[in-house]
């Protein structure tokens, strides 16, 4: 599982290693409130992330690591503040962590460490078979670690080649708001279709169609 921290939105990639193939299992953004006090959007934040681990129960979080200099020192605090509560998150529920520099991930995906944003999303979705270019640039960061991630575990990087990886992805799944306080709109559940009574958690959970491997459920990055 791979994560891109962020207190604003903060984007998250499930992929799942089966027989011949790399599944997209899930794929979204967790989006806090803005006017909310801090300890309420951090507590937010971790209750997403557990929630997902939960559901999704992940072998390795892969995190963005904190780049070496910031131009604005309160962005970097509130950057650690966000990644403290990912990481307990994934402590809490004895997932290993590991922290990947985002020049390593973009010379992964692309095979130049300085790629921009619009780079990092198509490769990600050559990479991964994708139907749809992943969106925001937040989810396709997360489905690159986890992909940078997944290549260090297994020792070999997916590819598509021969149909070694599958997935589809919503571009509707960006949209989406996680946790309670961030509800989806009226206009976001008309057209997702989303039952209002659902729990906040399964009101969230992003549109992502994964094409799941006939082979039982594989390792999961």
């Amino acid at each position: 599982m791979g994560v891109d921290p962020g207190l604003v939105a903060t984007g998250f990639g499930v992929l799942e290693a089966g027989a011949g193939a790399v599944t997209v299992r899930d794929a979204g953004v967790i989006s806090t409130a803005t006017g909310e006090p801090l300890e309420a959007r951090l507590n937010a934040l971790h209750r997403a992330v557990h929630r997902i681990i939960e559901l999704q129960g992940p072998g390795l979080l892969v995190v963005e690591d904190l780049y070496t200099e910031y131009k604005f020192p309160r962005t970097a605090i509130l950057m650690g503040h966000a990644r403290g509560v990912i990481y307990l998150a994934a402590r809490q529920l004895g997932v290993t962590v590991v922290a990947l520099a985002p020049s390593e991930v973009k010379r992964a995906m692309t095979g130049n460490g300085a790629a921009g944003k619009a780079q990092v999303q198509r490769a990600v979705q050559t990479v991964l078979g994708l139907k749809d270019l992943p969106r925001p640039s937040h989810v396709a960061d997360a489905l690159g670690l986890a992909a940078t991630g997944m290549s260090r575990v297994m020792g070999q990087f997916p590819t598509t080649v021969g149909g070694r990886t599958r997935g589809s992805f919503s571009s509707a799944a960006g949209a989406q708001k996680w946790p309670p306080h961030s509800p989806m709109s009226a206009v976001d559940r008309a057209r997702l279709g989303v039952d209002p009574g659902r729990s906040a958690v399964d009101r969230a959970r992003p549109a992502v169609d994964p094409v799941r491997s006939a082979a039982n459920p594989g390792r999961r990055a």
